[in-house]
């Protein structure tokens, strides 16, 4: 089968990012060992921002040139600030998320998923059948349409996941625990210093990092 590949703003990737981040990403390592129940799908894609989704590679390319696709946007790219980490609930499952709307995290997506693009193959129908694209909004079904995922540009939304989607019994108790497990960097800014590429070997395989791509540092970590 065919492997899917993702460029992900994954928080601790390189060893020289911030304290907070290294922080952040054992935290939610730790999240994940602890609440195997509530996180297998979690788990499975790890830790992350989305930046490009999941995607196949079009006719004629190699997982070579995609990486070095990344690495020179990444050389061209600035680190970015995702200001006051927060928990909230999204269509049922919890993430971290900034407060507020950081500019400078969506110029980076969209430069992500815009300059990416040539790389990646066209939706199958089954594909874009499990997106449901009957519950999008009309400019999210564009967009899935056109890009591959529905949550692009201006309906980009910077967050990481740290649950499935939580039953409704249980969501007292797994808030309680996620505001205990994550209260050390709750309220704290994040530094998101480089863009990871991520690698979907077989379908419901495990996401691995394949390569790290330092922001603004014009050559990549391996």
């Amino acid at each position: 089968m065919t492997a899917r590949y993702a460029v992900y703003a994954v928080p601790g990737a390189l060893p020289t990012e911030a304290p907070v981040a290294r922080e952040l990403r054992g935290l939610a390592e730790a999240w994940y060992a602890a609440r195997p129940g509530i996180t297998v799908d979690a788990r499975r894609y790890g830790f992350h921002a989305t930046l490009k989704a999941p995607m196949r590679l079009a006719a004629g390319r190699a997982f070579e040139e995609l990486d070095a696709a990344v690495a020179a946007l990444a050389a061209k790219r600035e680190p970015v600030l995702v200001p006051g980490l927060r928990l909230a609930a999204m269509g049922g499952f919890r993430a971290l998320l900034p407060t507020g709307t950081p500019q400078d995290a969506g110029r980076l997506a969209d430069a992500v998923v815009r300059g990416l693009e040539p790389f990646r193959a066209p939706l199958s129908a089954a594909e874009i059948a499990r997106r449901r694209p009957e519950t999008l909004s009309p400019a999210q079904h564009d967009h899935l349409l056109r890009w591959g995922y529905p949550f692009v540009f201006e309906e980009f939304r910077f967050h990481m996941t740290l649950t499935d989607p939580v039953p409704a019994a249980r969501a007292h108790e797994v808030d309680a625990a996620l505001r205990a497990h994550f209260a050390p960097i709750l309220g704290r800014d994040l530094p998101i210093a480089s863009l990871a590429v991520l690698e979907e070997r077989e379908p419901g395989a495990a996401f691995s990092v394949r390569s790290v791509h330092p922001l603004g540092a014009g050559e990549s970590a391996r």
